[in-house]
């Protein structure tokens, strides 16, 4: 390679590797390649606060049996591990979420190995908090990775619902082209359940 080119992609190369030393030394950490995100509606207006809900979430709630395996389109994702945290921060790198009382967190492994993931429910005081988190991972931080994909190729969805934020976040596992479609699907699905349960309590 001539001199006059591999001396700007050295420089080049130097600076990816400080920049990136520089993310994981402030905390950070890898975010998903595609990202949506949705406030909250009046949908969950019932539960929009956590004094209108006060209940703590549960991991015989969120994370029972009967969530052990989630399948949608024919993909069953099946959970490996799950934890409850109740320092929130434990859970995010470079946002924050005042107000946050705890997060719940299981990670996933598809039947056949090749698609892993992660879901996630915060419980937050109230709506503008759990919007503002949904805002806050869309250009800010993200979730900390706790499923073994590549970051590169995968897709998560933030959803503020009334007083709670979900997150599911999935990848593939491996080379080849994997759906992603219907794993995130089933992640997701386990979010609303948990807090469509929670409106119907509270109506």
């Amino acid at each position: 390679m001539p001199r006059r080119v591999l001396i700007p992609v050295l420089v080049a190369l130097v600076a990816l590797a400080a920049a990136t030393a520089f993310l994981f030394l402030r905390g950070g950490g890898p975010r998903a390649a595609v990202f949506a995100g949705e406030p909250t509606s009046a949908q969950y207006a019932v539960i929009d606060t956590a004094a209108l809900d006060p209940a703590p979430l549960t991991e015989g709630e969120v994370l029972g049996p009967s969530t052990a395996t989630l399948t949608s389109g024919g993909v069953s994702m099946v959970r490996q591990s799950s934890a409850l945290l109740t320092d929130c921060g434990e859970a995010l790198w470079g946002v924050e979420a005042p107000g946050c009382t705890q997060v719940l967190r299981a990670s996933y492994t598809s039947s056949d190995g090749t698609v892993a993931g992660q879901f996630l429910i915060f419980n937050l005081a109230d709506g503008r908090a759990a919007d503002a988190l949904t805002s806050a991972l869309r250009t800010g931080g993200f979730v900390r990775q706790a499923a073994e994909f590549d970051v590169s190729r995968s897709r998560a969805q933030a959803r503020a619902l009334g007083h709670f934020v979900t997150v599911s976040w999935v990848g593939p596992v491996g080379a080849g082209r994997h759906d992603l479609a219907h794993p995130q699907i089933a992640l997701d699905g386990l979010g609303r359940t948990v807090v469509s349960a929670r409106v119907i309590a509270a109506t």
